[in-house]
């Protein structure tokens, strides 16, 4: 994969847009990773996206976050956005052409965004996916809701369907921020310690080890004495062997493709194998073409 262009955080964005910009919201910096979300409820955004870490690097323009009301683009008097399913059934589906509408002015704002559509069909969220998607621009999100979209507009468009776990939402803005909260951490400066990335669940195919910290000992339960033994090769032979012992009990699909991925004579993952191993890694490229 080629290195993603280095991003500035100098320059102020301009973008030709007939909707009066929001005097209150945060300035959109030329070259910040971006966030463009499809929804017939912007109110819900930022939400907890605005909060904490994530807020304040939004607050400091290392990344930006656009609302586009499905409505707008709603047909006749009532701005109806949906219909009846074709062949019968329950619920309605969001109608093509008022997608397209919308997506086309995701387009004309930033034609260079890949378009995921936040769906429980969708191949699952992991964070290889988040890491790639980091690295790029950023992504335009449509956030469904009731039956889902019709088929025809997700093809014209090549949207990416992609889903955060097998249930069912009511709609999709809340799977939107779980994807954008997971991809925007990983973007530089971000997180206020970057060291961490590389210790956290997922970051090397294992679950985390578990964590301590003071006091030494509460209610009758201490913590493991080789965590304060201050030997820090013991500490790591430590959590390495908690992150597999916990990565085989809880995620044995992880655990297998940690595996299929390991060198045998070292506790290190052999050169170019991924999160979850090079295979998996392949197929997700795959599905994604």
């Amino acid at each position: 994969m080629a290195e993603p262009p280095s991003r500035s955080h100098g320059r102020v964005a301009v973008r030709p847009t007939l909707r009066p910009r929001d005097l209150m919201a945060p300035p959109e910096l030329a070259g910040a990773w971006t966030a463009q979300v499809i929804t017939l409820f912007p109110e819900a955004f930022p939400g907890t996206l605005g909060l904490s870490l994530t807020g304040r690097a939004l607050t400091e323009g290392l990344w930006s976050l656009r609302t586009i009301q499905l409505r707008d683009h709603g047909i006749g008097r009532h701005r109806n956005v949906d219909d009846t399913p074709a062949g019968g059934g329950a619920g309605m589906v969001i109608r093509p052409d008022v997608m397209a509408a919308a997506l086309r002015e995701a387009k004309s704002a930033a034609p260079d965004l890949p378009v995921v559509y936040l769906s429980p069909r969708g191949r699952p969220l992991t964070q290889a996916i988040a890491r790639r998607l980091a690295q790029g621009p950023g992504v335009t999100l449509i956030c469904g809701r009731f039956e889902g979209v019709d088929q025809r507009v997700l093809d014209a468009f090549d949207v990416t369907e992609i889903s955060i776990g097998d249930y069912v939402l009511t709609g999709g803005e809340i799977a939107a921020q779980v994807l954008i909260d997971a991809t925007v951490r990983l973007i530089p400066r971000v997180l206020g310690n970057q060291e961490s990335l590389a210790e956290e669940s997922f970051s090397h195919g294992l679950l985390e080890h578990p964590q301590y910290t003071k006091p030494a000992e509460w209610e009758g339960r201490r913590i493991p004495d080789v965590l304060l033994s201050g030997n820090h090769a013991a500490i790591s032979h430590w959590r390495d062997d908690e992150a597999e012992r916990l990565t085989k009990e809880r995620r044995p699909d992880l655990w297998r493709a940690y595996r299929d991925g390991m060198d045998p004579n070292r506790r290190t993952q052999l050169s170019g194998a991924s999160d979850q191993s090079r295979n998996h890694r392949e197929h997700d490229e795959d599905q994604s073409r």
